[in-house]
């Protein structure tokens, strides 16, 4: 049986401060947030690639649902989101974005020894992306 990549989801501290650090910064398509409070179901989804989503998901409700603790458990690995851009310009611009949404800078944008120009940053809950322009792709 094969399968398809669907969602990917990002374990947030604060799902209203993430949520509006997306909106800011990439202006997704998104329906809000979804689910309820009070039942620990809110969760937010981004449609930025077609049929993949990107979800958050409180660390709260993460750690009852899946009975672990995130910070500490041996599952949770690093890992980096990367976007293709179509010039510098974007790059800049989104990485600007992400720099007003109090994201934190890894590396600002530059090029890189492979002939792409990028940047690196950090959202507020930790989580590592990389903007990139590819010449040769254009």
């Amino acid at each position: 049986m094969s399968g398809y990549l669907s969602v990917i989801t990002l374990v947030v501290d604060d799902l209203n401060r993430s949520f509006e650090f997306y909106n800011q910064v990439f202006n997704w398509p998104n329906k809000g947030l979804q689910g309820h409070r009070e039942d620990d179901t809110q969760v937010a989804f981004f449609s930025p690639l077609g049929g993949v989503k990107i979800a958050l998901w409180p660390r709260e409700s993460f750690n009852r649902q899946l009975e672990t603790n995130s910070v500490h458990s041996p599952c949770m690995g690093t890992t980096m989101q990367s976007l293709n851009v179509e010039s510098e310009a974007a790059v800049e611009a989104l990485f600007d974005r992400a720099m007003h949404a109090f994201a934190e800078s890894i590396k600002p944008p530059h090029w890189q020894p492979w002939h792409c120009y990028g940047a690196y940053f950090k959202d507020p809950d930790g989580h590592l992306w990389e903007i990139t322009f590819n010449p040769s792709k254009a």
